[in-house]
């Protein structure tokens, strides 16, 4: 299966792990500055050729479903992140995201990421 996904593709995915399942034309109507009907149909060909879509058929329309799980989804979508922006520093990555100035953690977030920073050490 094909992780790189378009743009487009990632926000087709989108609507799909959100909604669970649906139509070429309920994913036009959800997309931020939607292509044509057509442009959609061919993203979603694509999608499944990738494997992360399949399709059935309901009442004369196809109806598509995801095949990666939300957690995959995004744990591609942040590999992604992270090599696109932060040159594959995931302690890159992290710093941005704790950086005083821009995020104001909860002391229980704090409390868990602490946790998870020395799960990861053992």
């Amino acid at each position: 299966m094909s992780e790189t996904l378009s743009r487009r593709e990632r926000q087709i995915m989108d609507v799909l792990h959100r909604q669970g399942q649906a139509s070429a034309a309920d994913i036009e109507a959800a997309l931020p500055d939607a292509p044509s009907y057509s442009a959609v149909r061919a993203h979603l060909r694509t999608l499944e050729e990738k494997g992360h879509v399949r399709h059935e058929t309901e009442q004369l329309r196809y109806v598509y479903y995801p095949t990666v799980s939300p957690e995959r989804a995004r744990k591609s979508a942040v590999r992604h992140l992270v090599e696109t922006f932060f040159g594959g520093s995931s302690t890159d990555a992290v710093a941005a995201l704790l950086d005083p100035k821009s995020a104001k953690l909860p002391k229980a977030d704090l409390d868990r990421l602490a946790r998870l920073i020395e799960e990861a050490r053992k």
